[in-house]
């Protein structure tokens, strides 16, 4: 008797109904709690996001710096150039990407995450890469170019560079982000492959070792508006081949870029900072 009463209370609860609608404020309110906490998560969420992307560019260079030091030690110490060019101007360069083929068993290291580069595997492909090298390290035995007071535009030396040429190879970028073409556009003046230390400023204290390349965190082969060279686009391609510190990039060269310097250890670094007379030495030799 006592089990039929409870269960006749428990039907008519159910019978009941659970709440009254939601009120107008009431619905505002939620909206306005999920609108603060949308603010509050979407930036999180966004930094999280690059945070990964730099960790994995960094992953891929450390992996690239692995190569270049194996190369250098089959090599004589020798590091593999970033073009290589003959007596014969009509012939066609060889690419680094060629020279490290071997040593480099996943091409995708050299496709930075969330880009539109592509893997160039030879001269003609050049302006895809969106890794690039330093053009100091290159080969041209009919270059004029002095170390030590090369012109803008230098793209090789009459000598291989070893690492017994650097004088202080901890602080000497060899490789970065490079602005590059979407794969398989031909149209534009990028140079991907390579970035030139020596089309950028000049130290204003005069030492040539200071001296920097093209850096931005936009692609100054394509946008204006950067302060140090707001009218890049209308410079000839050899005149560009800039760093493009894109992870992150705000526009006001906050922007971050993995460099990978010559005793093979890489790290993340902004824009800013490599614009700093000497923060690395970018002009070796």
């Amino acid at each position: 008797m006592v089990c039929l009463v409870r269960l006749t209370r428990v039907m008519r609860l159910a019978r009941r109904p659970f709440s009254k609608a939601f009120t107008l404020i009431e619905l505002l309110v939620v909206i306005a709690i999920i609108a603060i906490l949308a603010a509050i998560l979407f930036p999180v969420f966004a930094q999280a996001k690059e945070a990964a992307k730099k960790s994995k560019s960094l992953s891929q260079m450390r992996q690239l710096a692995l190569s270049v030091m194996m190369y250098a030690g089959d090599q004589d110490d020798q590091f593999v150039p970033a073009s290589m060019r003959s007596a014969n101007p009509n012939d066609v360069p060889i690419i680094w990407t060629q020279g490290l083929a071997a040593y480099i068993k996943n091409k995708d290291i050299l496709i930075p995450d969330g880009s539109e580069a592509g893997y160039s595997s030879n001269w003609d492909e050049r302006r895809h890469q969106g890794v690039g090298y330093s053009d100091a390290t290159g080969y041209d035995p009919l270059s004029t170019a002095v170390p030590g007071n090369a012109p803008p535009g230098t793209e090789g030396f009459t000598s291989v560079l070893s690492m017994g040429a650097m004088e202080e190879p901890a602080r000497s970028g060899l490789f970065t982000l490079t602005a590059h073409a979407r794969k398989g556009d031909v149209s534009t003046k990028h140079r991907g492959y390579v970035f030139n230390p020596y089309n950028g400023m000049n130290d204003p204290d005069g030492v040539y070792a200071k001296g920097l390349p093209l850096i931005s965190d936009r692609d100054l082969v394509v946008e204006r508006g950067d302060a140090n060279y707001p009218n890049s686009p209308d410079l000839t391609p050899g005149r560009l081949k800039p760093v493009w510190a894109r992870l992150g990039a705000d526009k006001k060269n906050g922007g971050q870029t993995p460099v990978i310097f010559g005793d093979g250890h890489a790290k993340v670094m902004s824009a800013k900072q490599m614009n700093q007379f000497g923060a690395v030495i970018w002009r070796f030799r």
